[in-house]
């Protein structure tokens, strides 16, 4: 499962909403459930679809402290390795024959790039909402412990007071690369247990 998370003034609701009007069209249906904080949006064909075989994706939205994370499933397939195997094959007995399935062709390419379609489109949508995968702002300072001046991260003193500031630098997840803060011992993103 990839993720990402993108940090700024986005919610789960904008990027689900974004989904849902680029891929609720043609032969692909799009489906949103979820609250205000955690929204699932699952992309497939339609149902009858004529041309193309089948495919399905969820795509899992969570709220997070500065952003929003994003997780793709793993892409189903379903039908798509069936239908390319009915255009070679009838592409073998004539090339004439593939004149025939073109469509089909098209709309199996077409699914099989639907996990880059995504992230091409929450892209597009945290860049419009300024937001992106780089630190907020506010993790990329650390707080001194001792004259409370907020520090870049990595500084190994205080630019004020001196002080050594390891103990209070932020660390990832080892996991998911989730940032959290040094006094965390589960991630609050994929609520794993953190090393020591």
């Amino acid at each position: 499962m990839e993720q990402r998370i993108y940090h700024g003034n986005l919610t789960p609701s904008d990027l689900g909403e974004a989904l849902i009007a680029r891929f609720n069209r043609g032969n692909l249906r799009a489906q949103q459930f979820g609250d205000i904080n955690r929204v699932i949006v699952q992309i497939g064909s339609r149902p009858g679809s004529v041309t193309g075989g089948d495919t399905a994706i969820s795509v899992i939205l969570q709220k997070v402290e500065d952003g929003v994370s994003v997780k793709l499933g793993q892409q189903a397939w379903l039908g798509i390795a069936a239908s390319l195997g009915t255009t070679a094959l009838a592409a073998i007995k004539s090339p004439f024959n593939l004149l025939g399935r073109l469509d089909d062709l098209a709309q199996d390419i077409q699914n099989l790039q639907i996990d880059e379609q995504v992230w091409q489109a929450i892209d597009e949508v945290a860049k419009a909402a300024g937001a992106s995968q780089d630190l907020s702002e506010r993790l990329r300072r650390a707080m001194c412990p001792y004259c409370r001046v907020a520090n870049p991260v990595g500084e190994p003193n205080c630019i004020a007071c001196g002080a050594p500031l390891g103990e209070v630098q932020p660390r990832t997840c080892p996991r998911c690369g989730y940032v959290v803060k040094p006094s965390e011992l589960i991630c609050p993103n994929c609520k794993q247990a953190l090393p020591v």
